[in-house]
Order: C-alpha cells, then sequence, then structure tokens
C-alpha cells in the first residue's frame, strides 16, 4: 500500500490568543513541519513542500520503533537544540545535508527529536476526519519511548502557556480546537498560532561585504505583481563563518548589473546586487511604518523557492 503524500493542515497568525473551553494550546517549534509515512515496510520523511528529508534524519525512519501501528501517518516538527532551546539555524544544518557520509557524521554532532502532534493515518484508515481529542487519544495509545522522538503536550490554558512560552523566549503557540478535522491544505481559525518571535523567509537581492566576505543581506519580498520590494539590511546573525565564505562564493556567481528591487534600497550605497535565488529565514521584532523590518536577525538559509517569498506574510 502506498501512501500519498498530504500537504499539512497550517494555522492562521492571530493577534490574541481564542476564548472558550473548546481550545488546547500547544508550544510553536522553531523546527522543521515534518511528516511520516509508514506503509508496514518502507518510512518517507516529507516536509510541507513536499520535499523527501528520509535520508536527513536516519534516527526516525524506523516507525516501528516508537509507534505500534501496521500503517501510519504522523504530523510534527523536527526540532534541534542549543542551551535547551530548539533552534532553527541547528536543524538546518541537518535538514540541508545531502551527502550519506556528511550525514552520517552531523547527526552525531547534532541530534533531532521528532515532536509529533497529530496522526493523519492509522492501520489502513484515514483519522482525519476524526475530531482532534480523539486523535490526540490515539497518538498516546500508539506512540513507545524513543530518544528522537516526544509527543508534543497540549495544555488546556492557552494563556498561562503564552506566558511560559514568553518567559523562556520561545517562537510562540498554536491553539487548536480539541473538536477540528484536518484539512489537508487547508489553513482556518480552527488552528490559530500566537507568535512571539515573529519571523519570515525572504530572498536577497543584493550583499554588502566586509574585507571581502559577505557581512549583510538586503533582503526582499514580492508583491502580487511579481515586483521585488526591499524590506531590510540583516546581518549574518547565526550564519557560521563556513556558512558566509559559502555565501561569498555564491554572491559573485549571482553577480547581476542592475538592481533587482522595485525601489531603491535605504542601505543601498555599496550593495553588491545578486539575482534573487537565495532564500533566508529571518526573525524580527516588528514592521517599520516604512515597510522594513526593525532588528532582523538571520537564522538559516533555506531551500525554498524565492517565489514563496511573498508580501503576504506580512499578515
Amino acid at each position: 500500500m502506498k501512501l500519498q503524500p498530504i500537504v499539512p493542515f497550517e494555522p492562521i497568525l492571530a493577534g490574541q490568543l481564542p476564548a472558550g473551553n473548546q481550545w488546547i494550546a500547544q508550544i510553536k517549534w522553531d523546527g522543521v513541519r515534518m511528516l511520516s509515512y509508514y506503509d508496514g515496510s518502507n518510512t518517507q520523511l516529507i516536509n510541507r513542500r513536499g520535499n523527501y528529508r528520509t535520508a536527513q534524519y536516519p534516527e526516525l525512519t524506523d516507525v516501528s520503533a516508537y509507534c505500534k501501528a501496521d500503517s501510519v501517518i504522523l504530523d510534527g516538527e523536527i526540532i534541534a537544540l542549543k542551551d535547551g532551546k530548539p533552534t532553527f539555524h541547528e536543524v538546518m544544518r541537518r535538514d540541508s545535508l545531502k551527502n550519506g557520509s556528511t550525514i552520517s557524521v552531523v547527526r552525531h554532532q547534532v541530534p533531532v527529536i521528532y515532536m509529533i502532534f497529530d496522526i493523519l493515518f492509522y492501520n489502513g484508515q484515514s483519522t482525519m476526519d476524526q475530531p482532534l481529542f480523539s486523535r490526540q487519544q490515539l497518538l498516546s495509545d500508539i506512540l513507545l519511548p524513543h530518544p528522537h522522538v516526544q509527543a508534543v503536550p497540549s495544555y488546556t490554558d492557552p494563556s498561562e502557556l503564552f506566558a511560559a512560552a514568553q518567559s523562556q523566549s520561545l517562537e510562540g503557540i498554536v491553539c487548536k480546537d480539541i473538536n477540528s478535522t484536518y484539512a489537508p491544505g487547508g489553513k482556518d481559525k480552527r488552528w490559530q498560532k500566537r507568535k512571539i518571535i515573529s519571523d519570515l523567509t525572504a530572498v536577497a537581492g543584493g550583499v554588502t561585504f566586509r574585507d571581502g566576505i559577505v557581512n549583510a543581506l538586503l533582503l526582499g519580498l514580492y508583491d502580487v505583481k511579481g515586483n521585488l520590494h526591499y524590506i531590510g539590511h540583516a546581518g549574518p546573525g547565526k550564519l557560521t563563518v563556513q556558512d558566509k565564505r559559502d555565501l561569498t562564493a555564491e554572491a559573485h556567481h549571482l553577480k547581476i548589473d542592475q538592481m533587482p528591487f522595485a525601489a531603491v534600497p535605504q542601505r543601498g550605497k555599496g550593495a553588491f546586487w545578486i539575482k534573487p535565488k537565495l532564500v533566508f529565514k529571518v526573525h524580527f521584532l516588528e514592521w517599520n511604518t516604512s515597510g522594513t523590518l526593525r532588528q532582523p536577525v538571520t537564522q538559516a538559509r533555506v531551500d525554498l523557492p524565492p517565489e514563496l517569498c511573498t508580501m503576504e506574510q506580512k499578515g
């Protein structure tokens, strides 16, 4: 039985916490959304963009070691910790790997945890039309102890969890209606995310150098007409020395003479223009009235098509 890939259900961005006793809350993990597919003999890990990531996480490919099921589809987030907190940069050190021998080495340097929060298919039957509280009970019944797998805890007081997440400087929380069914490819108010740290994915249209090495990115987002709008000038943030060297080499390869932005950036002086091909995840404090990001910090480079970096992320 071949299990078909599913586009995961997504939460909407909310400005305040929902009210009512039908809501549960879970930590929003700063990791990589991943669905695992087990047909009874083979396992595939596929991210929310439909890209296969089975090879990158060999410690998660034996589903029978952490789940009592003849066949199953699980939904969750793969995270990596640094100083006890999930960090996107660390998990991307695993997710971006392609070479098998490198994966074997780095898997021990960057251990991951698969934080599972939903089950979409079980023993030959879809569970997506069941209410969330039933799916969570099923998960509780079939998940087994495993060093790289955990069930995501749920809490009945969203405001209390949000305050705890704030105190720990975590990314935010997700609130879910316990009666909600799972809508593949859907995105509606039955699942709501409340962020503490704002983030988005943006494409670099230019860079600046210091001592011959990239020291800042000029970032942009596309509007509905395909125009690239400058949104800010971010330093390398969590990029490593080797990341910056690799980025410098790529920037020279992508050099163009014409500015790719719709208007001249505020920080355009001395910019080195590049084809908008390189995509980065960025944390920021808030949007300025000028349409730029306040205090943007580069987290990691991500393997996404540039055209997905749209103004819709402004919410």
